[in-house]
């Protein structure tokens, strides 16, 4: 599924949150979301779901504007996991990434949790590697798992489009590391907004980065990712070189009263990351 973002502006209560926001998102890509707290990207996200609609301009999705789709055919094509996806009755898990289904049951008072539909759940959790947790219950399960298990709930829903807010908070490295290279081997077009730049130039093909809701740059992790945008956009000081497993670049941050030493001589990226990654052990 591809995305046309075209000159999307969203203002709530007369303030402007996002600021004629125009980028073309091909189809089976990962696209990161860049930029500081409050920068728009968790609009964003809500808007290419057609939770929210835009105040002007067009979310288009393999032609269609998807603000003029129905919620229920919405819900078929895209999963938005949120930040806030939790849950306050403590269900097993299978039961869990069966709500993924809802939007495929029939009628009002229709059922999803026959054969097929279990048989999509399972397939679900095994895909990201959860099969083992079908039978544990939410309340019982780390951050990392957790995230598993949701992301395994929005699969269910069968959807073209994957859209995650900050997947990666709250969890430690190795649950990071394994959750982004989840992301990239399920093949759909993904969308992700995220904090850490490091992470996006290993994990996603193309970034775009917001800054007081307005499109500052957009391109390749290479292009993106520059020590000058870094400073303008975020006010932190930083050097920009070659990371030395997957070529792409690695934001080296120039921290006040840290112990220093003279930098490595490291030749700059010169390398696009999205080719490499997948040779890259955390990919």
């Amino acid at each position: 599924m591809s995305i046309i973002l075209d000159g999307v502006t969203r203002e709530v209560d007369g303030r402007r949150i996002l600021d004629g926001v125009s980028a073309e998102l091909p189809a089976g890509t990962v696209t990161g979301l860049l930029g500081p707290n409050g920068a728009g990207k968790s609009t964003l996200l809500r808007l290419i779901a057609g939770i929210d609609a835009p105040t002007t301009g067009r979310v288009i999705l393999d032609g269609a504007i998807v603000h003029e789709l129905r919620r229920r055919d919405a819900a078929k094509r895209i999963a938005l996991l949120e930040q806030s996806a939790e849950l306050e009755t403590d269900l097993r898990v299978l039961d869990v990434v069966l709500l993924g289904r809802i939007p495929h049951r029939t009628g009002v008072f229709g059922g999803f949790d026959g054969a097929d539909d279990r048989a999509i759940a399972i397939a679900a959790l095994r895909s990201v590697g959860a099969t083992d947790l079908a039978e544990r219950t939410w309340r019982g399960l780390s951050g990392g798992e957790r995230q598993r298990v949701q992301i395994a709930r929005a699969l269910t829903q069968e959807p073209s489009l994957l859209l995650l807010d900050e997947p990666t908070n709250h969890l430690d490295v190795t649950a990071q590391l394994s959750l982004l290279a989840q992301v990239r081997r399920l093949g759909l077009t993904s969308v992700v907004a995220i904090h850490d730049l490091n992470l996006a130039a290993a994990y996603c093909d193309r970034l775009l980065l917001l800054q007081n809701g307005a499109l500052v740059a957009a391109g390749s992790p290479r292009e993106v990712i520059t020590a000058e945008l870094i400073e303008r956009v975020y006010g932190a000081q930083c050097d920009v070189i070659r990371h030395p497993r997957h070529g792409g670049p690695l934001v080296v941050y120039a921290m006040e009263g840290a112990a220093s030493s003279e930098p490595a001589s490291i030749e700059p990226a010169a390398t696009e990351p999205g080719a490499l990654v997948a040779a890259s052990p955390a990919a």
